[in-house]
């Protein structure tokens, strides 16, 4: 939409003062405006979408007893290197667990726990550039 001198006058008081003068003013300021503002949002989107896209990592896995059987209702530890914080979950009826979420940046150790029984506890580094990592645990029952 290109303005000229011409475009930019005052109209008249004899338009000024029909009925709906101003509300259709108002549409073709809004239509100039709309069009003007989706090419904005498309350069800023890929900024924002950088800045908020950090890699993340999942650890699932099994937990087996020594003969290789699932282990249903153990519970799987997370442990967080830098802020030792404890993340659990629970296997299902396939001994499975979950953990999502995960900073690639952080060292993490994980183990399992089923009544008196304890697995051995495995380590994962953040030199490890793998976001999908799959662990077997084993506890002697």
């Amino acid at each position: 939409m290109t303005l000229s001198p011409r475009s930019l006058h005052v109209p008249s008081a004899r338009f000024a003062s029909k009925p709906g003068f101003k509300l259709a003013l108002v549409f073709a300021l809004l239509a100039a405006t709309t069009s003007i503002a989706p090419a904005t949002h498309l350069l800023a989107e890929p900024m924002a979408g950088q800045a908020r896209g950090t890699a993340q990592r999942v650890v699932h896995g099994k937990v087996e007893d020594k003969d290789g059987a699932a282990v249903k209702g153990a519970v799987v530890y997370l442990k967080d290197g830098r802020t030792n914080s404890v993340k659990s979950a629970i296997t299902d009826e396939q001994g499975a667990f979950r953990f999502v979420q995960l900073s690639l940046s952080t060292d993490y150790d994980i183990w399992a726990q089923n009544d008196s029984h304890k697995s051995g506890t495995k380590s994962i580094s953040s030199f490890d550039s793998k976001a999908d990592i799959t662990v077997t645990l084993k506890v002697d029952k």
